[in-house]
């Protein structure tokens, strides 16, 4: 009887866990009644298009010129995890984004869950996403719509267990999907637009921030250098720290980001180089507060 009751109790206890995750990891949505009405403002989503860097991953490997607005994917990102392939998000209906609804749009940038109600996984960056504001997720994806369609697919995720066990991101989620600034800038105009376009679309942190065990970002350490993602040397450091961007004035950080050039006239490099591109067709006003932002970041050292 004794055993009887216990083999009980254990089944309780697997049930009532099991039921207790079913519901942590239950992945988020908008309902479109939730979105604000807002006329989408075409000009600003072109703006975050390029501040998101969004064609270095999206569009095909090697793409140059008007190519480089064909975004069909097909980019492999390989990482500890495992290989992450890059989707199509042209406005194609089948293979594309075409058929999303907006809410469906701002559900994955924000919350990171796909149209079929399944968690994403962070390679694609909505931890940063999240710190957007839904009008200007919605001018972006009305941007998009705008480029060509073209059909292309794009190979299935390769991982290995655990981590091709989706539902578990859930918990992942609770632990590191949270939209609150990472940088108290106070009140200043200048620096609270820089820290929007470094932490929410530009995603600085995903490749300059180191990451724990579980592949989430590691805060206290934010900015301050990180490895590769694929593994392949080191991000550097780009806080104000001596190891950083101390000797670095605002306007040296604001020209590299135009120009590509250094203060000491050596040029930004590796995947850095292709973030330039994409700044240097921001607004100058945008990519001084980006450098305002980073001068006013707490001075880590790497690897502290």
């Amino acid at each position: 009887m004794a055993f009887g009751r216990f083999l009980a109790a254990a089944a309780a206890l697997v049930v009532a866990a099991g039921g207790s995750f079913w519901y942590l990891t239950i992945p988020e949505r908008y309902d479109p009644l939730d979105l604000p009405a807002h006329e989408p403002d075409l000009a600003n989503g072109e703006l975050l298009f390029w501040a998101g860097g969004c064609t270095s991953c999206h569009a095909a490997p090697g793409a140059k010129g008007e190519a480089r607005l064909l975004l069909v994917g097909g980019v492999a990102l390989e990482t500890p995890f495992g290989r992450f392939n890059v989707p199509n998000i042209t406005p194609d209906p089948d293979s594309g984004i075409g058929g999303w609804t907006m809410a469906e749009f701002v559900t994955a940038m924000r919350y990171g869950t796909s149209p079929a109600g399944r968690h994403y996984y962070p390679a694609f960056p909505y931890t940063s996403y999240a710190r957007m504001t839904v009008t200007d997720v919605m001018d972006l994806k009305a941007w998009l719509d705008t480029l060509p369609a073209e059909p292309s697919i794009v190979p299935d995720h390769e991982l290995a267990f655990p981590y091709n066990f989706r539902r578990g991101l859930g918990l992942w989620k609770l632990l590191n999907l949270d939209p609150a600034p990472v940088v108290d800038v106070g009140a200043d105009p200048e620096l609270e637009r820089g820290r929007y376009l470094t932490e929410g679309p530009g995603h600085c942190g995903e490749c300059h921030t180191p990451r724990d065990v579980t592949g989430g970002l590691e805060l206290k350490h934010w900015l301050a250098g990180a490895p590769a993602p694929d593994g392949k040397g080191r991000i550097p450091n780009i806080t104000s720290g001596p190891d950083g961007l101390a000797d670095w004035s605002t306007g040296d950080i604001a020209y590299a980001l135009e120009s590509g050039f250094k203060p000491d006239y050596d040029t930004l490099g590796s995947t850095m180089a292709e973030v330039q591109a994409n700044l240097a067709k921001l607004p100058a006003s945008d990519r001084e507060a980006i450098a305002a932002y980073l001068k006013a970041t707490p001075p880590l050292l790497e690897g502290s």
